[in-house]
């Protein structure tokens, strides 16, 4: 399958995706750690996707979001940023209600 096929697979399959260095449990860099905290601290049920173990959308999703970095927080398919913007959202508020409104059933 296409890697931009598999990124869209997976983003259409989780309301919260985070592309990451490492795993939530151990990250690889401090500023995917600090994304992840920041989603746990709000209760977010995310799903996260270790680039470093997968060379082919460390390499595409970057022309896919049009984002260069990582991590690469996705939710309802829709890139919402990096680190920086992840912890501004978390401090106003705001990260609490996307996360909630995601999770709805």
């Amino acid at each position: 399958m296409d890697v931009i096929e598999r990124i869209k697979g997976t983003l259409g399959s989780h309301p919260i995706v985070l592309f990451m260095k490492g795993t939530p449990q151990f990250p690889m860099c401090g500023f995917s750690s600090r994304t992840s905290q920041a989603l746990k601290a709000v209760g977010a049920n995310f799903h996260s996707v270790n680039v470093l173990e997968d060379p082919e959308i460390r390499a595409n999703l970057p022309r896919y979001s049009n984002w260069p970095t990582f991590p690469q927080l996705f939710i309802h398919g829709e890139l919402i940023g990096g680190c920086d913007i992840t912890l501004e959202l978390y401090e106003s508020g705001e990260l609490e209600r996307l996360v909630q409104d995601a999770q709805k059933v």
